[in-house]
């Protein structure tokens, strides 16, 4: 079989079988005279959307953010991509399987908004930030900064780091309802010293869903000579955005959240000018020191992923990107707006709708977090999940494409009768 006959055929819509979503085509046009906001509110339009997944009937499903489900079109292609690469075996793994993820990584960079040698594709966002800050050349003395609402793993990676090398983090929180942009970059900036290396930021914070001025926080940090490391996990495939209009040097993200890739999918863009500057987690043959791929060297993994990641992309426009935005942030608003002013409820997400989209947290004063989702599951098949950190004691309820309305009234419900 011809090299390049075999490559077409797997960087297409499937590898085998002609799997299409000319469904969405006549369901577009339908509806392509509709602004995005007005189509957000068409539900006609998004129970066809719904029918495009497979879901259980047990429970409502309103834990996306850990984890969001494929549409069939996805995951039928990536069925069909692991039984292909089964049937080819070692011999595609030793012909195309590099010029296929690069291909992927490629259509990536397009989406991102950032030169594809700026990007690489890794496992997910916690193999990304880590290579950030294990790549780093610490010497005892230097400073991080993160935040108390920052993801776990990423916490925990920079306290290893202090453990190690000796070096500082410093820590602030982030307020949940910011008075604006300025309460949150001085923040960040009343940290800074001048033996600061590396600061981190949330592009969407994962417990409550506020969205960051990433850029400003860039820009000033860049003033003092500290890069900017961020963890865009619920970011990217959720909110529209060019990661070159961040002005960060660093940004992580995991696709099998909002682009709805298979597990085991994320990647890592460097600033091209900061790619020398990192060690590598694992040895990997010599490349010059400006190769982005010397960091990305992991050895044997699940390759049919690295398709997949492009029929994701292929659904995501075909949905597009802004539609997508906008229904998620419809349907934020829609439970936010019915119990913010509730007594004993809190709602730890922001109100003005450029600080948040699809995620959102509620909180019941008198009743623990963990008890609160234990009650949602059973008494009204809500699946949820709690959180319990500094400042955030609550649920986060992240609905999906295909969630409805009327799910999210059965959520409604349940925190008016359980706060009263």
């Amino acid at each position: 079989m011809e090299k390049r006959a075999f490559l077409k055929g797997l960087t297409g819509l499937g590898l085998s079988t002609p799997l299409t979503f000319d469904h969405l085509d006549a369901l577009i046009s339908s509806i392509s005279h509709l602004s995005d906001n007005a189509l957000a509110t068409h539900e006609d339009f998004w129970l066809k959307i719904r029918t495009d997944y497979r879901l259980k009937s047990d429970y409502i499903n309103l834990e996306n953010g850990f984890y969001c489900i494929m549409p069939k079109y996805i995951e039928d292609h990536y069925i069909e991509h692991v039984k292909e690469i089964n049937f080819q075996g070692s011999y595609y793994m030793r012909t195309v399987q590099m010029e296929n993820k690069k291909n992927s990584a490629t259509r990536l960079a397009k989406m991102a908004g950032c030169l594809p040698e700026e990007l690489i594709i890794t496992r997910n966002t916690t193999e990304s930030l880590n290579l950030v800050i294990q790549g780093q050349k610490w010497e005892k003395g230097d400073e991080a900064i993160m935040a108390a609402q920052d993801y776990g793993a990423m916490r925990n990676q920079f306290r290893l780091m202090e453990r190690r090398f000796g070096i500082a983090v410093r820590e602030v929180s982030i307020p949940n309802h910011p008075k604006n942009d300025e309460e949150i970059i001085k923040l960040y900036e009343s940290v800074i010293t001048r033996k600061t290396r590396l600061l981190m930021i949330c592009h969407m914070v994962n417990i409550t869903g506020q969205i960051m001025p990433v850029q400003k926080i860039c820009d000033m940090a860049h003033r003092y000579g500290v890069r900017v490391m961020v963890d865009g996990a619920h970011a990217f495939g959720h909110i529209q955005f060019s990661i070159q209009d961040l002005h960060c040097d660093y940004y992580g993200t995991s696709l099998h959240k909002w682009l709805t890739v298979p597990l085991g999918a994320g990647f890592l863009y460097i600033k091209k000018e900061q790619i020398t500057d990192l060690w590598p987690l694992f040895a990997e043959d010599p490349r010059d020191s400006e190769d982005i791929l010397r960091l990305n060297h992991v050895g044997t993994y699940p390759v049919q992923t690295d398709l997949a990641i492009v029929n994701a992309i292929d659904y995501h426009h075909k949905i597009g990107g802004s539609r997508k935005e906008a229904r998620l942030r419809y349907l934020q608003k829609y439970w936010t707006d019915q119990v913010r002013d509730l007594p004993r409820v809190v709602v730890n997400t922001p109100v003005e709708s450029s600080r948040y989209c699809a995620i959102g947290n509620v909180g019941i004063e008198t009743i623990d977090p963990a008890d609160f989702a234990k009650q949602l599951l059973d008494d009204y098949q809500i699946w949820t999940v709690a959180i319990d950190r500094p400042g955030v004691r609550g649920l986060r309820i992240t609905p999906n494409l295909f969630t409805t309305p009327k799910e999210l009234d059965v959520l409604v419900k349940a925190i008016k009768e359980l706060s009263t």
